[in-house]
């Protein structure tokens, strides 16, 4: 297993100071991780313009001996009057991770909490998105890297329409991040999900979430579209059945980058070092290696 964190893990600690992302590089090489994804969010979106900062960032991981395996940002590819902006924004994004020598950029292709108000707007919205998907995926092939789409927000987070997606873009450079945990969102199964959408998976999140059938009054949950609430936690700490779900990665044969994805309201350094290691016990009682 090729284990890593993504940066968003502690978007907190770096939206308000407390950390630097070569503090994040720090700290995950500490805690034995293999990798990092370079999240957006939290940190990056300014990346095409501090070039010199990609460069330290690319060299300091090199020195700690962490791999940089994923850039992940959002995306709005709906509109017609501003999508050629954002293909040149996200173009921008893609020459900083070639810069960053990674292979593989997730952009979204809708705002997170866009969702149709019809099956006719979904289909209009799907065909608009498709051939921009298409021409990103050819561009960034010339560099070498895999874009990916995440199920993820309102939208593009069930496994029907993620399959949809990247069946119907059709390109060998577009693929899926699979996050075993966001399927709940849209109330969708993530044992069945994960089954379905491993074969198009590039990249893989473990992420975990208490499930409640009434929201608490607390902050911090989210409403799924069924009305349930869901509220990230440590990886291991959850209501998911993580055993199942790493089963059947492993069985999958799937080799690529798999990366702990923290949005709890924990601390967030304690709670990526306990994610990885109830990662590694995780994939070992499964089998992995």
């Amino acid at each position: 297993m090729r284990l890593g964190v993504s940066s968003y893990s502690y978007a907190r600690s770096l939206q308000r100071g407390a950390l630097t992302i070569f503090d994040v590089v720090d700290r995950v090489a500490d805690a034995g991780g293999q990798h990092l994804e370079i999240a957006a969010g939290g940190f990056g979106d300014d990346l095409p313009r501090q070039p010199e900062l990609v460069d330290r960032l690319r060299e300091h991981a090199a020195a700690r001996g962490i791999g940089l395996a994923n850039h992940v940002i959002g995306a709005d590819f709906s509109d017609p009057a501003t999508v050629d902006a954002e293909v040149a924004r996200v173009r921008e994004h893609l020459d900083v991770a070639h810069r960053l020598g990674i292979t593989h950029l997730r952009h979204d292709v809708v705002p997170w909490a866009w969702r149709d108000a019809d099956h006719a707007e979904f289909e209009r919205v799907l065909a608009q998105v498709l051939p921009v998907c298409r021409a990103v995926a050819e561009h960034a092939a010339t560099l070498g890297i895999t874009t990916m789409v995440e199920n993820h927000g309102f939208a593009f987070n069930d496994s029907e329409r993620i399959l949809r997606l990247v069946h119907e873009v059709d390109h060998p450079g577009f693929r899926a991040l699979l996050d075993v945990g966001n399927f709940v969102c849209l109330d969708d199964d993530p044992l069945r999900a994960v089954q379905r959408v491993l074969p198009v998976a590039a990249v893989v999140h473990l992420k975990d979430f208490l499930v409640r059938e009434t929201p608490p009054a607390a902050d911090g949950w989210l409403t799924t579209l069924a009305g349930r609430a869901v509220l990230g936690t440590v990886v291991g700490h959850g209501d998911l059945p993580l055993g199942r779900i790493v089963e059947r990665i492993v069985a999958s044969g799937f080799d690529g980058p798999v990366s702990i994805e923290f949005e709890g309201l924990e601390d967030d350094v304690d709670a990526v070092e306990r994610g990885l290691a109830n990662a590694r016990r995780l994939w070992a009682a499964a089998g992995g290696s």
